[in-house]
């Protein structure tokens, strides 16, 4: 009986830790960019939809968007003023429950299965994010990026984070950004930025 019980808790144990992940969180980003992105005037103005007027989601996700895009140059405008226009789409779903990859001993952070049950009542959720610039001028798209990331604490700030760890992604269509989180509580740091090989 006692070394059933020791084999439980050692099972519950590495599942457990599994599903924690490891020390960092990843995000796989895939960039569009054209063959010249964002060659105009570093001026944007944000395009909503009626849903997303007084989201807190919203908000959050605004705010954190243009602290970023400002490291780069790029200035939040009256919609009048803006060269390009951007638009921002954002999703939350339930997603498989991992129980541990080889993606984390290679890469230093977790990557879960495709096991589709919740653990000891714990779910997981994917996040995804997309960002696309228009030229206000003729409306053409001239760049886009879409994030996903899979059931860190707090996703948005990890979002906005990777997808513009650089700015633009450029010559290599995928890429796998590895970050953590900030001891003091603010915006994740980005620990590495790769491209993905197919």
């Amino acid at each position: 009986m006692r070394a059933t019980l020791i084999c439980a808790a050692l099972m519950a144990a590495s599942l457990s830790a599994g599903l924690t992940g490891c020390a960092g969180v990843c995000a796989d980003v895939r960039a569009s960019p054209t063959a010249s992105p964002m060659q105009g005037e570093h001026s944007y103005a944000l395009a909503r939809s009626s849903l997303q007027d007084g989201n807190p989601d919203h908000t959050e996700y605004e705010a954190l968007i243009r602290t970023e895009l400002g490291k780069y140059g790029f200035a939040d405008v009256t919609q009048e003023r803006a060269h390009y226009l951007l638009s921002i789409a954002y999703d939350t779903r339930l997603a498989a429950v991992g129980v541990g990859s080889a993606d984390c001993a290679q890469e230093g952070c977790s990557s879960p299965g495709e096991t589709t049950f919740a653990l000891f009542g714990r779910r997981a959720y994917k996040h995804s994010l997309t960002l696309r610039f228009f030229e206000q001028s003729n409306g053409h798209e001239v760049y886009k990026v879409s994030v996903e990331s899979q059931d860190p604490l707090h996703a948005i700030p990890y979002l906005v984070k990777s997808a513009l760890a650089q700015f633009p992604f450029a010559d290599h269509p995928d890429w796998r950004v590895e970050l953590r989180a900030d001891g003091a509580g603010g915006m994740p740091q980005v620990v590495s930025v790769k491209p993905v090989q197919p």
